[in-house]
């Protein structure tokens, strides 16, 4: 599985400032969205945006003009997002390599939501938008749990168009859908299949698991990332997010797209906060496999989490959770581990297989819900309720 938003491509520095300089690029401040409105000096004072395609009828199918005119609704709403890391080599002095993705504008104020991993470690981000002008835009913040982050452009007074959320729940398999963005930097591409699964479990390149993607056949490719899924009334009901390719072969008809409801859920909190706050149980665990399970001699289980360490005065120590008591080699390519735990299977009723399985569920928790845990201990299910904590920094991946 491949996370496909971004490919390198090496060009001199001195290329890449003459075109910010050539181009209609601002500094951001979190502020100036809000402050007294003016006109984009590079643009003028009546500054119109460019028409879109004329659509002719005649001789064309309803489906045809359907797809028409969800493209004409919704490509002022999709920007090009070209993102820049700078370099200092000995031998090859300064340079630059550069990546493209995908966005859709979700606020007049300039707020634009795209995949982290296409801008993830930038050094520089730069949002072309409809009619071809460039902004430099902000990393407001990131979700890596759901590879999703929001950037900030000042749009200097100019109207942005802003894209109609529609409803991923709704979705049906079977059901058209459009993908729209600028894939291999081809600006404003729109494919067209069908919704070919849902709660799809894919794992992304930070190891998290998302199990509610929607499958499509609409082709994705490299530069799609982060672009818009639509249904045929032309509402977002997803973002593009991945490819199932093998190397180097390019779309094989299987991409996969974050629903618009996780979106929704997390791009008011990645606004206000940078980061999405979840719940934390204080515990530190491992994923007990059919392999561990052998090794530890237990008998009677083969998967869940197997607590290592209870933290002192966390809510798990509260809860009466206990952690690993004996250190013990497991051939895991570790010295030894703590076991003779608590080994969690459920949380909240939903079942717990491994440690992918525990995130996921604690994904739409937030700080002070009461989960309910069921465990082993001994052989025997006991049941524990407790107070979430905040998730501690390190486990966060921003």
């Amino acid at each position: 599985m491949n996370a496909k938003g971004s490919f390198p491509l090496l060009f001199p520095l001195f290329l890449l400032l003459a075109i910010l300089l050539t181009s209609c690029v601002t500094r951001d401040s979190e502020n100036s969205a809000d402050e007294t409105l003016w006109s984009d000096p590079e643009l003028g004072e009546n500054y119109h945006d460019p028409p879109l395609p004329e659509i002719r009828p005649e001789g064309l199918t309803s489906y045809e003009l359907t797809n028409m005119k969800v493209y004409n609704q919704n490509i002022r709403s999709i920007v090009n997002i070209t993102t820049v890391n700078l370099y200092g080599s000995r031998y090859l002095g300064s340079y630059s390599m550069e990546g493209s993705g995908s966005g859709v504008i979700i606020s007049e104020k300039g707020y634009i939501l795209t995949n982290r991993h296409v801008v993830n470690g930038a050094d520089l981000v730069v949002v072309t938008l409809y009619d071809g002008t460039n902004y430099q835009a902000k990393k407001i913040g990131s979700d890596p749990e759901n590879d999703l982050a929001i950037l900030k452009l000042d749009p200097k007074g100019r109207e942005l168009h802003v894209i109609k959320p529609g409803k991923a729940g709704d979705l049906q398999v079977g059901q058209v859908v459009l993908a729209l963005g600028n894939p291999f930097g081809l600006e404003g591409t729109l494919t067209i299949g069908i919704v070919s699964g849902l709660n799809r479990p894919v794992q992304t390149e930070d190891g998290f698991l998302l199990k509610s993607m929607i499958q499509t056949d609409a082709a994705i490719n490299p530069g799609n990332s982060g672009g818009a899924l639509l249904n045929s009334r032309g509402e977002l009901v997803g973002i593009n997010t991945m490819i199932m390719a093998k190397e180097g072969s390019g779309s094989l008809g299987i991409g996969f797209a974050i629903p618009v409801e996780t979106a929704l859920r997390v791009a008011p909190e990645l606004i206000a906060n940078g980061r999405v706050q979840r719940g934390w149980i204080d515990i530190e665990a491992l994923s007990l496999t059919p392999n561990l399970a052998s090794q530890l001699e237990i008998p009677f289980l083969d998967y869940g989490v197997m607590i290592t360490t209870v933290i002192k005065g966390g809510n798990a120590e509260k809860a009466g959770l206990i952690g690993g008591t004996e250190r013990r080699g497991v051939g895991l390519g570790l010295n030894s581990v703590l076991v003779g735990g608590d080994i969690i299977v459920s949380l909240n009723g939903n079942p717990i297989k491994n440690v992918l399985d525990y995130f996921y569920v604690l994904e739409s928790s937030r700080p002070g819900d009461q989960y309910l845990i069921e465990f082993i201990r001994e052989g025997k299910k006991l049941e524990a309720e407790l107070i979430l904590s905040e998730r501690p920094a390190h486990y966060r991946h921003q």
